[in-house]
């Protein structure tokens, strides 16, 4: 049995993905992922739709939490 996915919103950083994912383009084109790895939310990354730090220099601050 497959891990049951997982996205935690991390504070002032990126949302991170584990567990069985398949993530796919906007024509349907899978990305080359891992079993665990961080979709940037500040916008600032050269790397989208992947984290690569960049939240730090850019000073993104988040920290929704739910209802």
């Amino acid at each position: 049995m497959s891990e049951k996915a997982r996205i935690k919103v991390n504070d002032n950083g990126p949302y991170l993905v584990k567990g069985e994912v398949e993530m796919v383009d906007a024509e349907g084109n899978v990305f080359e992922t891992k079993k665990a790895f961080s979709l940037c939310r500040c916008g600032h990354s050269n790397n989208k739709p992947f984290c690569d730090g960049s939240h730090r220099k850019a000073g993104f601050e988040s920290e929704p939490r739910a209802d």
